[in-house]
């Protein structure tokens, strides 16, 4: 049996089939669903020194998210050269992006709307999520267009509190290992860093996110599941009932996305969880 799954595993594609889409001198891609008019639409921002491509495979996001009825863009940040080591403008991070002061707010809003209008999906409430340089700008997207995201989803980022504030209620879905060095669970510099920045701590993100929904109630709980030297203390603060932001720690976890091909193995690489069940799972109780 376990020679049939893992003959399985290695047939299954590790991305949904995409199209790419130019706009200026800038893309996206995008993958859909069967039947994607009205669909729900989930902006997926990758790392810097990625591309669309690259993110779609080593997260598995499209695939999942395609299953699940969503589509998944992919828009590509920018770069020196064309389509190479892409950053995005995050405010205080990252690379020729950030050095540019590229308008990477507008571009989101760009694509959100040509998918609509070429796709059919759904442009008046969307979700995003990032990893890492693409986490930041995806909480920054979030916190500065309220009404335009239906929910939020971090992954090993963390966007500029010193300088951005959270506008109106978006739900948020955020995870951070606490021995990430590049973008440290608590602040500051990372020790694997490329850039200078002094990043904001993972608890600021969770309180200006919180902010506009006042009081809530608090939980936690721990999963630790497999031997693999980290656990999962999953934090959830709730209003009337309803999760507004989920806190994921992982514990002796590293940068990487949960459950990616580059997170399958090795120290800091948590079997855990997935981040994209995760992250589907938050986004579909936010409708």
């Amino acid at each position: 049996m376990r020679k049939l799954a893992l003959l399985i595993a290695l047939l299954l594609p590790v991305s949904a089939a995409a199209e790419t889409v130019r706009l200026g001198d800038r893309f996206y891609e995008i993958a859909l669903p069967a039947n994607p008019k009205g669909a729900p639409l989930i902006v997926a921002l990758h790392g810097g020194g990625g591309d669309p491509d690259q993110f779609a495979r080593s997260s598995g996001l499209a695939v999942a998210a395609t299953r699940a009825g969503f589509a998944v863009a992919f828009p590509a940040g920018s770069g020196r050269g064309r389509d190479k080591l892409l950053t995005w403008n995050g405010g205080y991070c990252c690379g020729y992006a950030a050095r540019k002061n590229v308008d990477d707010i507008g571009f989101l809003k760009q694509v959100i709307r040509d998918a609509a209008a070429r796709f059919g999906t759904n442009g008046t409430g969307i979700y995003i999520t990032g990893m890492s340089n693409g986490s930041i700008l995806a909480e920054t997207f979030a916190a500065q267009n309220p009404g335009l995201v239906r929910a939020v989803a971090g992954i090993s980022g963390t966007m500029d509190t010193g300088h951005i504030r959270v506008r109106g209620k978006v739900p948020a879905l955020i995870i951070h290992g606490t021995a990430d060095e590049n973008v440290p669970y608590d602040g500051g510099p990372g020790e694997n860093s490329h850039t200078r920045t002094d990043f904001a701590s993972v608890a600021s993100v969770v309180q200006d996110f919180l902010a506009p929904w006042g009081s809530v109630r608090e939980s936690a709980q721990m999963i630790d599941r497999k031997d693999d030297g980290t656990s999962v203390i999953v934090t959830d603060y709730q209003k009337g009932g309803r999760v507004v932001l989920r806190l994921m720690t992982v514990e002796g976890g590293a940068h990487y996305w949960p459950g990616g091909r580059k997170a399958r193995m090795g120290e800091g690489k948590t079997q855990e969880i997935d981040a994209n069940t995760e992250l589907l799972r938050f986004f579909k109780a936010n409708p």
